[in-house]
């Protein structure tokens, strides 16, 4: 096999997590045995002590009690009773010389010189060959003598020999259980990865209708493949929606170029007829307006969207937007008969930018009073709400259809009824976007006949 698969495979997150829960299991595992090997070994070693320490006690009562010859007596009862596993004993007196020692045969591969300058301390001590041990403990005896007792580490051993091969044999199997539980658990967690790279290939060939399959639990792989399985269906409106929206480009275009075309034409027909070409030319120049207009207007809504809008911020007063607003459009409405209000408070600031605030105020109060009928009435309020400057266009017009409510804020999109009125169907979604770009909200209310109620929300400086 070639080193560049073996490459590839190091390189993969799966790779990765069977190394790390591998290496995991295995560290775990061992330094649980080595803790348990240490509670042991200490448990087992202070147990021996203490059953030393004991028999010393024992063997010195007996001293006091009947001299040597008592002592003598309970260590060959011992011996006889325990054999192997009798205790060592020594009785040194006052002046080093040993005056007994039990089983002399037993001991004769440990220096027994090593303990002699030793009284009252526990000690352990080692054959020459260094394969065994004993520990043993001392006691100063009233007359000065000097009885040591020590007990043979041999069992001991033989018991922490018995834990270590046990764990030998265990972690050969342990290793190869965390290699295959790292395996199945690094497999079950990245199953929704790789359906995820499998669907984008997918997408990426043009299956977009492809998606992830989803495994309900909850988590957050899970909750990442939901995501992503909205996402081609969002890529799909938004794909449909600029489908639509270029279709009703061209098909709003169509209609001024086709009247450019037949105006430059009509113009080049003219004979020596300079009025004519005066009027062709003026007629192309409001063809060749309304087409930048348009196209203006869809680049301000785009960069408003995206955050790309320059914005120039000042404090702008509310009360003075809607006069000047009103002021503007008081001879539309004065011609079409309609009642025209404002109420604003005067103290009411907010920052933002004035042309574009103009422009929103403009496009609502345009369509205000383009779909109301005569005699009708067009309100403008404004007000502080909760921190927020809020303002109220209102008006008596002939209001919206339920199913319209939704897409008026769409590009170029336009209602039944608002094909008999001048626009481009760009207005509220414009307003919509420089609303928003100033960090504030738009909301409508309106029914079908009974007027409509733009309110903006933008937050107060």
């Amino acid at each position: 096999m070639s080193s560049r698969p073996l490459s590839r495979i190091r390189k993969t997150i799966t790779f990765r997590l069977i190394l790390w829960y591998s290496a995991f299991f295995v560290v775990s595992t061992s330094f649980l045995f080595l803790l348990a090997y240490f509670l042991l070994s200490s448990s087992v070693r202070t147990k021996d002590r203490q059953e030393t320490h004991e028999k010393l006690d024992e063997y010195a009562a007996q001293y006091r009690a009947g001299g040597i010859e008592a002592l003598k007596h309970e260590v060959a009862l011992e011996e006889r009773s325990a054999k192997d596993e009798a205790f060592f004993v020594q009785l040194t007196g006052s002046d080093g010389s040993e005056l007994f020692l039990s089983n002399p045969d037993r001991w004769k591969d440990f220096d027994l010189k090593k303990i002699a300058s030793t009284a009252g301390e526990p000690i352990t001590l080692r054959n020459y060959r260094g394969t065994q041990t004993v520990d043993i403990e001392s006691l100063v005896l009233s007359d000065g003598a000097v009885l040591r007792v020590g007990q043979s580490a041999e069992q001991r051993e033989a018991l922490l020999e018995t834990f270590r091969e046990v764990f030998v044999a265990f972690m050969i199997p342990a290793v190869v259980l965390g290699i295959a539980g790292g395996a199945f658990l690094a497999s079950r967690t990245l199953r929704p990865v790789r359906g995820l790279i499998q669907t984008i290939r997918s997408v990426s060939t043009g299956q977009i209708e492809a998606r992830v399959p989803t495994s309900h639990t909850g988590d957050e792989l899970d909750e990442l493949v939901l995501l992503f399985n909205s996402m081609p269906e969002k890529i799909e409106t938004l794909i449909t929606g600029m489908r639509h929206s270029l279709d009703s480009v061209a098909h709003d275009l169509r209609t001024p170029l086709t009247r450019l075309r037949g105006t430059a034409e009509m113009a080049l027909q003219s004979e020596q007829n300079p009025e004519s070409a005066r009027e062709a030319l003026a007629d192309c120049v409001e063809e060749a307006d309304r087409i930048l207009t348009m196209l203006n207007t869809l680049m301000d809504i785009s960069e408003a969207e995206t955050g790309a809008m320059k914005l120039q911020l000042t404090e702008v007063s509310v009360s003075e937007l809607l006069a000047d607003t009103v002021n503007l459009y008081a001879h539309v409405a004065e011609e079409k008969k309609l009642t025209l209000n404002l109420d604003s408070a005067e103290d009411l600031f907010l920052t933002g930018d004035l042309n574009r605030l103009r422009q929103v105020m403009a496009n609502l109060l345009d369509n205000a009073i383009k779909y109301t009928p005569s005699g009708g009435r067009v309100e403008l309020a404004a007000f502080a709400r909760n921190h927020d400057a809020v303002i109220v266009v209102k008006d008596t017009g002939i209001g919206i259809a339920p199913e319209d409510k939704p897409k008026i804020w769409n590009r170029l999109y336009r209602a039944d009824h608002s094909y008999s009125q001048k626009g481009l169907g760009l207005g509220l979604s414009l307003v919509k976007a420089v609303v928003q770009a100033h960090q504030g909200r738009i909301d409508v209310a309106s029914k079908p006949g009974g007027g409509s109620e733009f309110t903006l929300s933008f937050p107060s400086s």
